[in-house]
């Protein structure tokens, strides 16, 4: 009996020539701004412009704005900015760990998402300097040589360990992101005249295209993958240590690393699902972004949210097996305390709703993918919550108990980061190619059929 292998879907549909990616791609920065572009771009700035004013604010008038108290010292804003560098590692999974594995997939959305990995972060940076009260301070968090006597910063401490983990992030994601625009800014320049010209002339940085220079940029690909993989892992676990590192039930425990680690990972392969989706209709780009790439990316969100869900349990069975009554009721206090609706939020949002995605019908449906990638970033928010408020509303002292509510301070300042994220990328998808054009070209003799066959 002969066995047939069943033919991988096309990666690049439509029976696209080299010259139709360029004029697929290029067209959406060379011609006008159109009127849905305006409106949404002129919302989001409206949100950046109201939520900075909440900033301005908060700076003015000090922490009292948002809602913590004597108990609950870290909530919103915390949790916010971990939310935020979650949603950041996406990116650079899809650029370097699926480069290394050699997933060809990963063409038509690594520039997306590295591009929205580098603004999540920016919204993250902004939660540290909202926390500082005073901004202008903001580089007393870096060791540097000062004149206060042997002033420093305290190494032992999480919170400088994050300063140097994002930092770095920040910097390589850009550096990947930048080096992968160059031969595409190259093809603009080429098409452009006048000042356009000479913008992306000067951002190209006299890319050529021989084959030296094509060998160098895969070199310097490869390299930059190589050195952006371990962030992938570090960065979210160094996050972890902010609360894994201290004595607190519900916080002091080693599963938190993987735990954060596939949550980042989860929640950010849910919003790259969100853009995509949206860019591929607003853009036309369905025979670049395919019903096959939806199907990945919802495959990785189920794998990640079952991780998730594992952890979950996990951390109650080891709460019950340590044998201290403290660790026991910071967990069960977590289900069934005030608080309890966060946690059954999460428990639905991240655990149960991707496993519609075993189905194949529902994991290529574009409604469902979006809706679930919406609900899964609502869920993985309220993860961060529970783990970070549930774990302090209730500490040893009962006549310390208190309950959290957000105050306008605190919602102002988030919406401030969604302000600022959407502002940016589509500032982004306007001025540069939201899709690899070289790395597509790369797949598409492989991936494509030739119209001269039809």
């Amino acid at each position: 009996m002969s066995v047939v292998s069943p033919i991988r879907e096309h990666l690049v549909t439509g029976g696209k020539t080299y010259h139709d990616v360029t004029e697929d791609i290029c067209r959406h920065v060379e011609a006008k701004p159109t009127k849905e572009w305006k409106i949404a771009f002129a919302i989001s700035v409206l949100v950046l412009m109201y939520g900075g004013g909440w900033v301005l604010w908060t700076w003015w008038e000090g922490l009292g704005v948002w809602g913590l108290n004597k108990t609950v010292g870290w909530a919103w804003d915390i949790t916010n900015f971990v939310w935020w560098v979650g949603i950041g590692h996406a990116g650079t999974l899809i650029s370097a760990i699926l480069l290394l594995f050699r997933q060809k997939w990963r063409t038509s959305i690594n520039r997306a998402a590295e591009a929205m990995t580098i603004f999540a972060v920016l919204c993250a940076a902004s939660f540290i300097l909202m926390h500082m009260g005073r901004p202008w301070l903001a580089y007393w968090a870096l060791p540097l040589p000062n004149t206060f006597g042997s002033l420093w910063v305290n190494f032992n401490s999480p919170l400088v360990w994050d300063v140097f983990a994002i930092s770095t992030y920040f910097s390589v994601s850009c550096l990947f992101w930048f080096i992968g625009l160059i031969p595409d800014l190259a093809t603009i320049r080429d098409r452009a005249t006048g000042v356009r010209k000479t913008i992306y002339g000067a951002l190209s940085l006299g890319w050529t295209g021989g084959a030296k220079t094509w060998a160098r940029y895969e070199d310097v690909s490869l390299i930059l993958a190589g050195l952006s993989t371990p962030l992938v892992l570090s960065v979210h676990t160094i996050v972890s240590f902010d609360f894994a590192t201290s004595v607190i039930p519900g916080w002091h425990t080693t599963i938190f690393p993987p735990y954060f680690v596939a949550g980042a990972i989860f929640s950010g392969f849910a919003m790259v699902q969100n853009l995509m989706l949206v860019t591929r209709v607003v853009y036309k780009l369905e025979d670049y972004i395919t019903l096959e790439h939806i199907s990945l990316m919802n495959k990785i969100i189920t794998l990640t949210g079952s991780i998730v869900g594992v952890a979950y349990i996990t951390e109650f069975f080891i709460a019950a097996y340590s044998g201290v009554e403290y660790e026991k009721y910071a967990f069960l206090n977590r289900a069934t305390g005030p608080l309890w609706w966060s946690y059954a939020a999460m428990m639905t949002c991240n655990v149960l709703s991707p496993q519609v995605f075993w189905f194949k019908k529902l994991r290529e449906n574009i409604v469902v993918s979006f809706v679930i990638a919406v609900v899964v970033n609502i869920g993985m928010w309220f993860e961060r919550f529970v783990i970070i408020v549930t774990s302090l509303h209730r500490d040893y002292l009962p006549s310390s108990w208190t309950y959290f509510t957000p105050r306008m301070g605190d919602i102002g300042d988030y919406i401030f980061s969604f302000g600022f994220f959407f502002t940016c990328f589509f500032l982004f998808s306007k001025f540069l190619p939201v899709i690899n054009m070289a790395e597509v070209k790369s797949v598409l003799k492989s991936a494509s059929e030739k119209k001269s066959k039809h």
